[in-house]
C-alpha cells in the first residue's frame, strides 16, 4: 500500500518529470583509457537503455584542479542536466573526487551517498564503508559520484539514479527559481 506522502509528492513528481535527461559521464582515473573504461561504458549503456542521452564522456586524472575545471565546464553546457562520475571516491591518497566536488556544490545530497553505502553493504559487506560517494547540485546541474567498479556503477544506476534521475533533474531545474 502506498502511503499518502508517496502518493501525493514523489509519485506525482515522477509522473511530471522530464523523460530524456542529457548527461555528461566522467571517469576519474589515472589508469583508465577509452579501451579499458568498463565503468564508463556501463554508465553509457545503462543511460542509453533507459532512454537518456550521453552528451559527453570524458576520462580525467585524479587531479582536483583538473576535475573542478572539467566539471565547471560541463555545468555550463546547456544540454547537460546531470554529471555522473565514477572513480576517485575511495580512501586511497589519490582518491580526491569528493573533496574536489564539495567545493563546487551549491547543495549537497547526503542521502545519496548514505543509500549507496547501505545498498553496497548488502552486496559486499563491511568494505562498503570505504566508499565516499557523494552527490549534490552545482547550480541547477545534478552531480552524482560512484565508485570506480562496474558492479558499483550498476548498483548505483539501477537502484538509485535511474529510478529518480528525471525527478531529481526536474527538481534541480526549479532550484534557482
Amino acid at each position: 500500500m502506498t502511503n499518502s506522502y508517496e502518493s501525493h509528492s514523489a509519485a506525482e513528481h515522477r509522473r511530471t518529470a522530464l523523460g530524456n535527461v542529457g548527461c555528461a559521464l566522467v571517469t576519474v582515473s589515472d589508469t583508465r583509457t577509452v579501451d579499458n573504461d568498463a565503468s564508463g561504458l556501463a554508465l553509457s549503456e545503462l543511460l542509453a537503455a533507459a532512454g537518456h542521452k550521453v552528451i559527453e564522456r570524458v576520462i580525467v586524472p585524479d587531479e582536483p584542479v583538473e576535475l573542478c575545471r572539467l566539471v565547471t565546464r560541463l555545468v555550463a553546457v546547456t544540454e547537460v542536466a546531470a554529471i555522473l562520475l565514477t572513480g576517485g571516491t575511495g580512501i586511497a591518497p589519490r582518491d580526491q573526487t569528493p573533496e574536489a566536488l564539495r567545493g563546487l556544490f551549491t547543495r549537497e545530497m547526503p542521502g545519496y551517498g548514505e543509500l549507496l553505502r547501505m545498498l553496497s553493504y548488502q552486496e559486499i559487506g563491511a568494505a562498503a564503508m570505504l566508499s565516499r560517494a557523494c552527490g549534490g547540485l552545482i547550480g541547477q546541474t545534478l552531480v552524482l559520484t560512484m565508485p570506480g567498479s562496474p558492479a558499483a556503477v550498476r548498483l548505483a544506476m539501477e537502484k538509485l539514479i535511474l529510478p529518480e534521475l528525471a525527478h531529481m533533474v526536474g527538481l534541480a531545474a526549479r532550484s534557482e527559481e
